[in-house]
């Protein structure tokens, strides 16, 4: 086989480095041998999600992206049917996902296969993530692959950035919507020579005006101001690729009461205001050793410094994170059917606490983390493939221990497909750094010593048939999930206290997710594609002795998004309705099902495109979602208890412009 062959093979196989999750000549992920590397084409994928059919993974692309205002990752899960993002607080305009029911915490982060926006990171993560340098997200469900490490519960999502190495061009977003939040985005790449290539991408965001819409003299937006820069570069040799960014991020948000002169206060103003400054380095090598046998091995180092001060009215807490990670890997083929990954990675956090709620003035937590990993994959043909993966780690807080994963796939026809996974999930739990949303309310907080390290396993059955209909092909996935924890961080919300408190509590009985998804997608002609979705969840924790429904997580879930072209692609419509069932708040009452309608029209010309759109345009929304907004400094006040939209309509527009350098052929 021609070499350029299997060193194109070598990078979609084993290296993360180049162009993953793309359609390479009109095929997902396989190669035309007939077609030199040097004139292959690379087409991002159009259209809805698409299932990987070997490890369960749903690829976000590009032309998915745009189909709504995505101005950050947290706002990229509107029309994808099994990702939950929703606001985590009625105050700081944080926002968190759910996947498989439970809290974005049991989801591993990576930003090009490498663990990221962990522990300080998590309640504000999704911002620090523009929708316009994104280039695919990909979100796999269940025990995840050992090699990335073993901090997967529910899943993982991995975020492409758009590479340096692709076609040069610049890319620009303008945005703007009524809440008076405007962005400004950009990006270029340049190709130094054949093997070099570097790109710059930019984003500003900001929001100043006032948003009181229930009258309550708080705050139902924040302002937010940020600034977001990233410069990578990528080198490519027969043997040798690396890649290299850094990014430098500063976010700031400030919420809380109105210092309006229609009503004088005889209290003081209550304000929130929150500070981030984080930077971040990430590098990535591969060599390649034997092409006849994809062999190749890795190097990839991250660091970051995560720095964030946060004041809810007296109550400060202020974090600084350190974190350094590296995994080195090698990867081969025995044969066609065997191949095998093994590696051995390291990470180290260390946190820096300082908060008016501590007994001490600061506090320091340390965590060092060496572990080893191999994982096996045996395929037959096309039809099955089995895939087992074990690691073992060493923590400086917990000592050594072991993470098996299993994967299995079964297909008897192109037209079925099967699929089972199960697998143990670790993590060590950060009270306040992951969870630092709930200083927006008046309660008391206690803190249980010696924390354990959060345990699961997770289990996973998934099928996918495919009917043709009409000359097109239904797409029909059910799957079932369950998570069942050994220990797990229980916040406990106006418990066992016997006050208006919040406790971090190891768990003390059983904690569980079952999940139950149906989805089905089908392209009427060439003009229109339709989604459809339903979701039950059953999430229960034990608070106090007695297993309850987990608060603020709807129970029920339904879909449905359709995509409209024009013959010639040049205007796109796009509608997208969710209903979300009901659920239970804090004191187990219950709280109602309501449904939201999104959409937004677009026309493209030759290097332009303008787009309008509308969120939540049933204007549904929470009449209180602050409660004691009137007297935020009494101990009943609280901004987390949010269970549905905490604003009215929005309507935005935007501008999009491309400009691709002439080629010299």
């Amino acid at each position: 086989m021609n070499k350029k062959i299997h060193l194109k093979r070598l990078l979609s196989f084993a290296l993360f480095l180049t162009i993953p999750h793309t359609y390479v000549c009109g095929q997902d992920n396989d190669i035309d041998s007939s077609v030199d590397l040097d004139e292959i084409v690379i087409k991002a994928y159009s259209g809805n999600e698409k299932k990987d059919k070997v490890n369960q993974i749903e690829v976000i692309g590009s032309s998915q992206l745009v189909r709504a205002a995505c101005c950050n990752l947290g706002e990229s899960f509107t029309t994808n049917p099994s990702v939950d993002a929703t606001y985590s607080d009625a105050a700081t305009g944080a926002k968190q996902i759910k996947l498989l029911g439970l809290n974005g915490k049991y989801v591993q982060m990576l930003i090009e296969n490498v663990p990221n926006l962990r522990g300080a990171a998590i309640p504000y993560g999704l911002s620090y993530i523009p929708g316009t340098w994104m280039q695919s997200i990909q979100v796999s469900k269940g025990a995840s692959s050992v090699k990335n490490g073993y901090e997967s519960t529910t899943g993982q999502i991995n975020i492409e950035y758009k590479k340096p190495q692709t076609e040069e061009e610049i890319n620009g977003n303008l945005f703007l919507n009524s809440s008076m939040k405007y962005e400004a985005n950009m990006d270029g790449n340049i190709h130094i020579n054949d093997r070099l290539s570097t790109n710059l991408l930019l984003h500003y965001e900001n929001r100043q005006m006032d948003h009181d819409g229930n009258h309550d003299n708080f705050m139902d937006i924040p302002h937010q101001r940020q600034y977001n820069l990233m410069h990578r570069w990528r080198y490519f040799s027969d043997k040798w690729v690396s890649q290299f960014l850094i990014q430098l991020l500063h976010d700031e948000r400030e919420s809380g009461m109105i210092d309006s002169e229609k009503k004088k206060y005889d209290i003081p103003l209550y304000r929130i205001g929150i500070e981030t400054k984080r930077y971040a380095f990430q590098w990535k090598n591969a060599l390649f050793l034997n092409s006849d046998k994809n062999s190749s091995v890795a190097l990839m180092l991250h660091g970051s410094w995560h720095d964030a001060d946060n004041d809810f009215g007296n109550t400060y807490y202020d974090v600084t994170q350190k974190n350094g990670y590296a995994q080195l890997m090698y990867e081969t083929d025995f044969s066609e059917r065997h191949s095998l990954s093994t590696g051995v990675s390291l990470n180290c956090d260390k946190y820096d606490e300082a908060s008016s709620l501590f007994l001490s003035d600061k506090t320091i937590d340390k965590e060092i983390v060496s572990g080893i990993y191999t994982q096996y994959t045996y395929k037959l043909h096309r039809k099955l493939t089995a895939m087992a993966g074990i690691r073992w780690d060493f923590s400086s807080k917990y000592d050594g221990f072991f993470t098996p994963r299993v994967h299995l796939k079964y297909s008897p026809s192109e037209k079925v497909t099967f699929r089972a996974s199960v697998g143990k999930g670790r993590r060590t739990p950060h009270c306040l750094a992951e969870n630092s949303h709930l200083l927006a309310s008046g309660r008391n907080f206690y803190f249980e010593k010696n924390m354990k390290q959060e345990e699961a396993w997770n289990y996973g059955f998934s099928t996918n048939f495919t009917f043709p209909i009409h000359g097109k092909n239904l797409d029909v996935n059910a799957e079932y999930y369950f998570t069942n924890f050994q220990n797990s961080l229980v916040v406990n919300v106006d418990g066992k206290n016997g006050d208006h408190s919040v406790s971090f509590e190891n768990l003390d009985g059983k904690n569980y997710s079952h999940t139950v998804q149906l989805d089905a997608t089908y392209p009427f002609g060439k003009i229109l594609d339709v989604t459809a979705a339903c979701r039950f969840n059953d999430v229960r924790t034990t608070f106090d002795g007695i297993l309850c429904t987990q608060p603020l997580t709807s129970r029920i879930k339904g879909l449905l998004t359709m995509g409209f072209k024009s013959k010639l692609d040049i205007w796109h419509f796009d509608i997208t309705g969710q209903i979300n069932g009901k659920g239970k708040l804090y004191d187990q009452s219950s709280y109602p099902a309501f449904f939201q309608l999104q959409a937004q029209i677009s026309r493209e010309f030759r290097h332009f495109t303008v787009y309008v759109g509308g969120e939540n345009l049933t204007a549904y929304k929470m009449s209180h979602p602050v409660i004691a907004a009137d007297n935020p400094w009494s101990d009943q006040f609280d901004a987390t208890q949010v269970w549905g939209p905490t604003h009215g309509a929005m309507a935005y527009a935007g501008l999009r412009f491309n400009f691709k350098r002439q080629s010299k052929n």
